[in-house]
């Protein structure tokens, strides 16, 4: 099982959290999402994750990952 952590600036409360982890989730490969208001970071685990589909989803949900 792979980690992959993206830096998301704009996450501010619980709707972040959800719609964040929605999306990713449905990403093939995703076993786990965790998202921290506090750092601002997405934490996505699973097997053989798909940078450029986990960066669309958080995209698809709303958001820009940093960097």
């Amino acid at each position: 099982m792979s980690e992959i952590r993206y830096s998301v600036p704009a996450i501010s409360c619980g709707h972040c959290v959800t719609a964040i982890s929605g999306e990713v989730r449905r990403v093939p490969g995703v076993s786990e999402v965790a998202v921290d208001v506090d750092a601002k970071l997405v934490t996505v685990r699973g097997n053989g994750l798909d940078d450029a589909a986990l960066r669309a989803a958080i995209d698809e949900a709303g958001y820009d990952v940093a960097g």
